[in-house]
Formats: C-alpha cells, sequence, structure tokens
C-alpha cells in the first residue's frame, strides 16, 4: 500500500495511536527533515505539542546511503557495527563523518527551534515520528539519546518500515507501531508516490503551525 505523500502517511499512522489522544502528558516528536511533515499530522490527530529531535545519519564514505550508525542530539553515537566489519572501516573514518554531521546536527537545531530550548520530556510519553524505517540507525539513536533525558515512555511510530527492523527496535522502545511492513520492502521511498525532500522552510513552517494550534487550545 503506498502513501500518497508524508501528510497522507501521517494521516493513515495517527488512526492507529487513538489511545494517545488528548493526552497531556504526550509530546511527538518528529525526526527532521522527512519525518516532520507526518509528525505534524499525528500531532494535529493526537491534539499533542509538536517538536524535533535531531538525528544524523552516518553515512559509509563513498556510499554515503549506506549508514554505518547516527549520532543524536546529546552527545549520542549510535554504529552499525555490522557495516563497519564487513567494510572494514576504520575509527578515524567513523569520527571525521560524526564531526562533520555534528555541525549539521548544531546548525539545524538552531534554526528549526529558532532559540526556542529543546522540550522538556520528563516524565512524558514521547512518540517519535519518521517517515520510514530502512536500518533503522537514526531512530536507535533517537531511543538511546532520548532514554538520557528520562522519559516516562518512548513510542516509536512509523508509517512504513522493514519488519526486521520494526522488531530490533520494538526492543529498544517501550512501544512500536509501524503501519506498513512490506516484504519484500526495498526502501522507505518505494512506499510514496511523492517522496521529494523536506526543506528546512517547510520544517519550520510546521512547527510554527503546530505552536499555533497548541497555543489556541490552551488559550481557551
Amino acid at each position: 500500500m503506498r502513501f500518497r505523500d508524508r501528510s497522507d502517511a501521517g494521516r493513515r499512522l495517527a488512526a492507529k495511536l487513538g489511545k494517545y489522544a488528548e493526552r497531556n502528558d504526550v509530546i511527538v516528536l518528529a525526526l527532521p527533515r522527512g519525518g516532520v511533515p507526518v509528525g505534524a499530522e499525528v500531532a494535529r490527530a493526537l491534539g499533542a505539542p509538536l517538536d524535533v529531535f535531531l538525528v544524523r545519519k552516518l553515512g559509509v564514505p563513498g556510499h554515503e546511503e549506506l549508514a554505518m550508525g547516527a549520532i543524536a542530539s546529546g552527545g549520542v553515537r549510535v554504529l552499525n557495527q555490522e557495516v563497519l566489519d564487513q567494510l572494514q572501516i576504520p575509527p578515524r573514518w567513523v569520527d571525521a563523518v560524526a564531526a562533520e554531521e555534528g555541525d549539521e546536527l548544531t546548525r539545524r537545531e538552531a534554526a528549526y527551534r529558532d532559540g526556542r530550548p529543546a522540550p522538556d520530556v520528563r516524565g512524558k510519553t514521547v512518540i517519535l515520528v519518521d517517515d520510514g524505517l530502512a536500518t533503522g540507525a537514526s531512530m536507535k539513536a533517537a531511543v538511546a539519546a532520548l532514554r538520557n533525558l528520562g522519559p516516562a515512555r518512548i513510542v516509536v511510530a512509523v508509517p512504513v518500515g522493514a519488519r526486521e527492523t520494526c522488531d530490533e527496535l520494538a526492543t529498544l522502545a517501550d512501544e512500536v507501531f509501524c503501519a506498513e511492513m512490506p516484504d519484500p520492502f526495498y526502501a522507505v521511498g518505494s512506499w510514496y508516490a511523492d517522496f521529494d525532500q523536506t526543506t528546512d522552510d517547510e520544517v519550520r513552517e510546521l512547527l510554527a503551525k503546530a505552536g499555533d494550534r497548541v497555543r489556541a487550545t490552551t488559550a481557551v
């Protein structure tokens, strides 16, 4: 089953998360950039606030689409040991890529939050959203980083994912929702009719709209 675009995927994913609707202990954190349009629809449907959680894939030099790991806010690094061993990637390569991606992570935090502090997730139920799971490296890094921040519960929610990756995430998060787990999986983009890259401006716009919605609700 293909999704029209990320917004369509978010609406269909939200339908599976009804038990988290209208709860004041729930926050939706989306992985930029592609996870934000999905997360915006989930947050709107659940009546929950939306923010971003920054994660950067560590691509193999020369084969950047292949993840050898990921980094996340808070200095967390998660490595794909199988890829590192298979390709015999030296630690200095990992360090170099991590430093470069760390600079981009810092830039995006400043760009997306516009000076706002990161949300306090202590004691909250955090729903981590992305547009799909292939290797899951970015989501694993996000879960690991969030554990250090003291949430009561971490829920991973994606429209589509590889079954083995969804099963692996189930051992790390408290709950996992993979709306579709096609076999064979191919790639995340294979399950979207429109998989154009989400821009920084679109991320900022979606976060601003979500913030306006939450402020309007609390003012009533």
